[in-house]
């Protein structure tokens, strides 16, 4: 959904914080490279003006957002050959140091498709049972819900877990911090499922982060050094790897963003989202998927391990009113909207991290792969870069160009259909929570519906406070066409026999790439009244907590100050405590709504598919030496002082 645009701080945005998933003109360099064998590829004249035009995009980009977009470097292969590798700015603005195709970038979750391939080959090797569970080759693994004992790879690497989300301590820092996985797992420890594991798929760090555990235990070596030997090493991808620690030689691209030059970022999730890569490393890995697991003729893994990534995992899902997400594993999707829009499959995952922002294709039938890296950019500029428009433009283009398509499918039609007779709203209207913001829906007079959002003090009018009527198509349409809403109900029986029935609000529109296809997503789950809270929780409402346990160089500590919580609530729902999570002080905390367990435990309460769902809190105090604590996922907070 859509907020009202706030000014831009002088550090990164929070939704770019939490993506790890989604920029000037100086400093161009560009390189055809030779192909590694196999297949007649097209020479490059084949894709000149592909070319041009994302060169143009970018430099677009680069000139439109001057001061939040320093570099973006793109690859583009064909039938074994890169046909286009750039990269475009300055790898370092203060030193004026240009970009090049060996400048690596952080590439975050896109390092998600390296876990599943850790995965698949230790499958190989019998070692690992995708659908075995997780905790056999963790003894040491555990968490409050028994039913964490029914989580196993699969679940992990497609998302489906049910874990809450993403542990952030430590996770973004200005040096290498050890650690980061085992802590997380601690941390889980003292939390519950979110939803039973293979109910529904919401986007999920701590699976990956998980995996990152499993390899270690089964290969008996640390991730770093397991994905190292088994994948960088034998794909030749000399200019990648995971910054476990400083590095003393090569170049990367240093964070740059709001016309303030950072230093060097560390993403310690390392499975998650740790990898620093260029593009062209990037197409030796396409290569080798393309090659269903061979690169130069060796094995890397088995083509059944390939085939197995890119099948469509959302087949046995209870919950899924989000038919166009198709998760893979380790694949964001495997049938990706925008390129299904043309009629062509392509596997793609993107990622994001602090200040960094990219994105994967592989399109395994027309034997075609890109990968584009660079600044995070303005969310609130339509100039700035934006990787999967850009990627999305290029490899539509590329298929017309080459003849796999006769022309660019349509955009996303802006006009509304006839109204029609309204079904009524009586049900509908409330509080609707998700991961980061309660919306609320509230019935106008004419039979329509706007939408508000909670800014902390006050319900704020969304969207220029359009008003949503029913039209024809069985939607609510706005004056923001070609963006629609509807509600659905989804109800059945779980795996213990317990009855469930969710209302969802649904967003529809072209809300990924480059506005060739249309996304339905649930954005918010509507929250019935509960019993008012009871005297404990009332008497902690209002005070404000700050983290004990997070390092001083992490990107919180370093940026906006300590990390710190309140509790609240809202008028509407005075049974669920409304924590107030920031991470930065930059003005864009998160909102969750949570429901008290115990006098002194509270959980998650929204089960959300596909995003909306992502990175929940279950909270809970003790009492140590006289003082009280509150611990959040894996952060652990005291009062405030003063």
């Amino acid at each position: 959904m859509r907020i009202p645009p706030a000014p831009t701080p002088a550090y990164p945005s929070s939704a770019s914080r939490r993506q790890f998933l989604g920029y000037g003109g100086a400093g161009m360099l560009a390189a055809v490279l030779p192909g590694c064998g196999g297949g007649d590829g097209p020479t490059p004249a084949a894709y000149a003006q592909t070319i041009e035009w994302g060169r143009q995009e970018i430099a677009r980009a680069l000139a439109g957002d001057p001061g939040n977009v320093a570099a973006v470097s793109i690859a583009l292969l064909k039938n074994g050959t890169v046909v286009w590798q750039q990269a475009f700015g300055r790898a370092s603005v203060q030193d004026n140091v240009a970009a090049t195709v060996l400048t690596r970038f952080n590439i975050g979750s896109v390092s998600k498709v390296l876990a599943a391939l850790a995965a698949m080959i230790l499958r190989d090797r019998g070692l690992l049972d995708l659908d075995a569970p997780v905790a056999r080759y963790l003894p040491g693994f555990a968490m409050l819900s028994p039913e964490y004992a029914l989580i196993t790879t699969r679940h992990l690497l497609s998302h489906s877990s049910g874990l809450p989300g993403t542990s952030m301590r430590d996770a973004f820092a200005f040096e290498p911090i050890p650690g980061y996985a085992a802590h997380a797992e601690a941390a889980l420890a003292n939390q519950h499922l979110k939803h039973l594991p293979g109910e529904l798929a919401v986007y999920c760090n701590d699976g990956f982060t998980m995996i990152e555990r499993v390899v270690a235990a089964l290969a008996r070596q640390d991730y770093a050094s397991f994905v190292q030997a088994n994948i960088l090493t034998p794909l030749g991808m000399a200019d990648s790897g995971f910054l476990t620690k400083k590095p003393t030689g090569g170049s990367f691209a240093l964070p740059y963003s709001g016309g303030r030059q950072y230093p060097q970022e560390f993403v310690n999730p390392l499975a998650t989202g740790g990898l620093a890569a260029t593009p062209g490393d990037m197409m030796k890995l396409a290569r080798m998927l393309l090659e269903r697991g061979t690169y130069q003729s060796r094995r890397i893994v088995s083509a059944d391990g390939i085939a197995q990534m890119g099948t469509d995992q959302t087949t046995g899902l209870a919950i899924n009113p989000s038919p166009e997400w198709v998760w893979g594993l380790g694949w964001n999707s495997v049938r990706h909207p925008g390129l299904a829009a043309a009629g062509v499959r392509a596997w793609q995952k993107n990622g994001g991290t602090t200040f960094f922002s990219s994105d994967f294709y592989v399109l395994p039938d027309q034997r075609l792969a890109l990968m584009v890296t660079g600044n995070t950019g303005n969310a609130q500029r339509p100039d700035t870069y934006r990787a999967g428009a850009l990627a999305e433009g290029v490899l539509l283009r590329a298929l017309v160009e080459d003849g796999t398509i006769r022309a660019l499918p349509p955009l996303v039609a802006h006009a509304a259909p006839p109204a029609a007779a309204s079904p009524g709203l009586a049900d509908a209207v409330g509080v609707y929570a998700n991961y980061n913001q309660p919306t609320r829906v509230t019935a106008n007079q004419d039979g329509s519906f706007s939408l508000s959002s909670w800014n902390g003090t006050a319900w704020q009018p969304m969207n220029g406070g359009a008003r949503y009527s029913y039209r024809s198509d069985g939607w609510w349409w706005g004056n923001d066409a070609p963006i629609s809403y509807r509600f659905e109900v989804v109800s059945g029986t779980d795996a213990n026999g317990q009855p469930y029935r969710y209302r969802y609000l649904m967003l529809r529109g072209p809300l990924f790439g480059a506005g060739y296809s249309e996304t339905t997503l649930p954005v918010g789950q509507q929250l019935l009244p509960l019993a008012p809270l009871g005297a404990a929780w009332q008497a902690r409402l209002g005070k404000t907590w700050t983290v004990i346990n997070e390092s001083p160089t992490t990107m919180p500590s370093t940026l906006g100050g300590t990390p710190y919580a309140t509790l609240g609530s809202l008028p509407e729902l005075p049974g669920y405590i409304l924590v107030r999570n920031s991470s930065y002080d930059d003005g864009s905390p998160e909102y969750q709504l949570l429901a008290p367990l115990a006098a002194d435990r509270a959980g998650m309460t929204v089960k959300i598919p596909a995003n909306a769902g992502r990175d929940l809190y279950e909270l809970h105090f003790a009492t140590a030496g006289g003082k009280e604590t509150l611990t959040i996922g894996s952060w652990t907070y005291e009062a405030a002082t003063g």
